[in-house]
């Protein structure tokens, strides 16, 4: 497949230069057959029956393993789930923690990683790595490590300024669990997840899936504990409620995920060219390239596929104006940033489009900027 052939997939790009993955990324019309298909097969079928039924969960674990082959870890190791914060959630609950322990993590965290850990009981000890070296990063986080740690947790890539975070140094050099936000890495960075311990995926990001998809991969199901116990977590069960978890981390499953959602999800899987990781990184360098003339662009060279930036003048109403022009970004509210997400099906002209509006924004309109999605 030419990137000629994937971009006319999308038809959000026969009318904007989207750049806006790092929240939800594109809806390839062989994604948005699938979804109408399975509708309509639930609606004849009435979505009750042996039949029905084992169609549904076979499509989960058609979904379950090439989630896990993206990410390359075994099916088994991966638990369907809802979003990221929904598996950072399952992670910092089954941990058990508790008043005494500590977590460590930076001042870069998404509210989906921040917000469990804020409730989990546990001292949330905060590294100050915005806007630092990355080779400062292990330093910084492990000087925080003490006796009382139980988990480190933090984003791959920084949703803030794009940085690749060392997760796995951090998992060698500390010996402790890690938990990694995968929301702006998985699909978008080539996977490896080595020996890390918990890893989450958002589908509806840079994998283009349908919202309320991802996964949680878990290296140790038997070490986490069930604490959100749903229908599909249960291989038998009693009148108690006493149950016998799945094997796995099928365990894990977050609970009931639309069917139309996750024949979407496997339909988007499907599209991914081989070239698409190359491509992203390709076209994420041209794109601060040629915003660097005119923006200070924040995301260091070569880490990942998100490019922020700190506009001349008021990010908000550069935004709108942008969406105006057809360019679609997103602006990091608080942080004087606008951030463009660039996927393997943006193109030299969608990054041109971006720079020539930045260079000139026209007159401010008024528009809607705040983006605020599940993960």
């Amino acid at each position: 497949m030419s990137h000629d052939e994937a971009r006319r997939l999308f038809p959000v790009l026969e009318r904007f230069a989207y750049l806006n993955a790092g929240t939800l990324g594109p809806l390839a019309q062989p994604t948005l057959d699938a979804m109408e298909a399975r509708a309509r097969f639930d609606q004849e079928q009435g979505r009750g029956g042996k039949a029905w039924f084992e169609s549904m969960l076979e499509l989960r674990e058609r979904v379950r393993a090439k989630l896990g082959a993206l990410i390359g870890a075994e099916p088994a190791s991966l638990a369907l789930t809802s979003s990221t914060t929904d598996g950072c959630n399952i992670v910092v609950a089954g941990l058990g923690l508790q008043a005494g322990d500590e977590v460590v993590t930076t001042n870069s965290e998404h509210p989906g990683l921040l917000l469990p850990l804020a409730v989990s009981g546990a001292t949330v000890r905060v590294a100050d790595v915005a806007n630092r070296p990355v080779a400062e990063a292990v330093e910084r986080i492990t000087s925080l490590v003490g006796p009382k740690t139980r988990l480190l947790a933090l984003s791959h890539v920084l949703w803030t300024t794009g940085q690749v975070m060392p997760v796995h140094e951090l998992r060698a050099t500390s010996g402790l669990p890690v938990l990694v936000d995968g929301a702006q890495s998985s699909g978008a960075l080539p996977p490896d997840v080595g020996a890390l311990d918990f890893y989450t995926v958002s589908a509806q990001k840079w994998l283009c899936g349908p919202e309320s998809t991802g996964a949680l991969y878990v290296a140790d199901p038997e070490r986490l504990r069930v604490k959100s116990p749903s229908y599909l977590s249960q291989d038998s069960y009693e009148v108690s409620g006493a149950f016998v978890p799945k094997e796995g981390a099928r365990r894990f499953d977050s609970g009931w995920i639309p069917v139309p959602a996750l024949r979407g999800l496997e339909a988007a899987l499907a599209t991914r060219p081989d070239w698409c990781y190359e491509h992203a990184a390709e076209i994420a360098a041209r794109c601060a390239e040629l915003l660097a003339p005119h923006v200070e662009v924040v995301t260091p060279p070569g880490h990942s596929t998100l490019v922020s930036f700190r506009p001349n003048g008021d990010p908000t109403e550069l935004v709108a104006s942008l969406h105006e022009a057809g360019v679609i970004v997103r602006e990091l509210p608080g942080r004087n940033l606008v951030r463009a997400s660039c996927g393997w099906w943006t193109s030299e002209e969608d990054v041109g489009r971006l720079a020539e509006g930045v260079r000139q924004p026209p007159a401010s309109p008024q528009c809607p900027t705040a983006y605020g999605v599940r993960r």
